[in-house]
């Protein structure tokens, strides 16, 4: 398994790399996308490595658009579970408070159980409004020179505010894209 996944995290790598050099607003945007593929798996783990390396050589920006677009899977699916209950079992609805602090503090994989109930609804909308955070975070021109934190390192981000910003247009937009897909239950 390891020469197979060695070779595509290399490749993703590269094109990434290339990206760097292009549009930093679209490659914000594949970095947040990549952060809600699959919630801490291989994309995800590949794009936060991306951004450790673009840490150590001094493109902080980087590393913003890489944990914003992480925080946002989480705090969507809080939002959606919160503001649009009829849409999810009560078990969910309640996990989902979980969910904020889980975002707030980085933690991706809250939206695990999540996407493995329902992936043709929550993947889409956990890509977009994460790919939406990064694009807009690197829009701002915010950066990030902790390479973990969540909101406990927001206070030694460039354009703190506009980073705020960016992680609310994200989730939001990601929880409204989730509860339009999502049907109302009936109950039992």
């Amino acid at each position: 398994v390891n020469p197979p996944v060695g070779a595509f995290n290399a490749a993703l790598n590269t094109a990434l790399t290339n990206m760097n050099n292009g549009s930093k607003i679209l490659l914000g945007a594949v970095l947040g996308g990549l952060m809600s593929i699959d919630f801490g798996g291989p994309f995800n783990k590949a794009a936060y490595v991306f951004g450790t390396a673009a840490l150590a050589s001094g493109n902080y920006e980087v590393m913003a658009a890489v944990m914003v677009g992480g925080m946002v899977p989480p705090i969507a699916i809080a939002l959606s579970t919160t503001f649009c209950p009829k849409k999810w079992t009560p078990d969910e609805r309640r996990n989902g408070i979980v969910n904020y602090i889980m975002g707030l503090c980085f933690v991706t994989e809250g939206a695990i159980p999540y996407a493995a109930a329902d992936p043709l609804r929550v993947l889409p909308s956990c890509v977009i409004g994460a790919a939406l955070s990064g694009a807009l975070s690197m829009t701002f021109g915010c950066a990030l020179r902790a390479p973990h934190g969540g909101i406990f390192v927001f206070p030694v981000v460039d354009h703190a505010v506009m980073y705020c910003v960016a992680l609310a247009v994200g989730s939001v937009v990601g929880a409204v894209i989730l509860s339009l897909l999502k049907k109302t239950r009936t109950e039992e």
